[in-house]
């Protein structure tokens, strides 16, 4: 199976995601990078790992859809079984989620449905909750919606600040976002009345 990855940001979900192809915990190519962003420390991990980049800059196309059709077809051209957003600043249309229906993957930084949006982590500090985590997801229409494949808590500490909740929280993404590619990979997953079953 073909994997692309979706990234606009530093990639540190993507090169776990390397790790684990590279260590056989996942087993298919990583065959494409989408990025929409040229500046994207993403872009050079992709680069020194020899994978395939695509820079799709949303301005230089009129319309969403136009801007979405050029992905799809990057898409098409390297044969991609299943999407992995890491870190995509960008909301995907209702029509591009139908078209690769239970075959796109999210990571977010919190435990859904609480948090949702660009500063899961902020907003869960900022809160005062006792308890935070990550949670990865099939996407649907909404945002940071869609049934939930794996989730984690992490404790928020008396002495935390923003910066070691982030590094904490990001250290948990890094280990459940290549078990939950690993599970649709092996056909574990099951989606049923919109909650997923992982098949043992």
């Amino acid at each position: 199976m073909n994997i692309a990855v979706f990234a606009s940001g530093r990639g540190t979900n993507f090169s776990a995601i390397v790790r684990a192809v590279k260590k056989g915990k996942i087993k298919a190519n990583l065959s494409l990078l989408v990025c929409d962003e040229p500046k994207a420390g993403v872009i050079a991990r992709a680069r020194r790992a020899g994978i395939k980049v695509a820079l799709v800059k949303r301005e230089d196309f009129v319309s969403k859809k136009e801007f979405e059709e050029k992905i799809i077809q990057h898409l098409e051209e390297n044969k991609i079984d299943l999407i992995v957003l890491a870190g995509f600043m960008r909301l995907l249309s209702p029509e591009f989620v139908n078209r690769y229906k239970d075959r796109i993957l999210n990571i977010h930084p919190a435990l859904l449905p609480s948090f949702k949006g660009t500063e899961g982590i902020k907003d869960a500090f900022d809160y005062g909750v006792k308890v935070t985590g990550v949670t990865v997801h099939f996407v649907d229409e909404e945002m940071d919606h869609g049934p939930i494949v794996l989730q984690k808590a992490v404790k928020i500490r008396e002495d935390d600040t923003l910066q070691s909740l982030e590094t904490r929280i990001h250290k948990i993404e890094h280990q459940i976002y290549p078990e939950a590619i690993r599970l649709f990979l092996e056909g574990r997953l099951k989606i049923e009345a919109r909650r997923v079953k992982i098949i043992s």
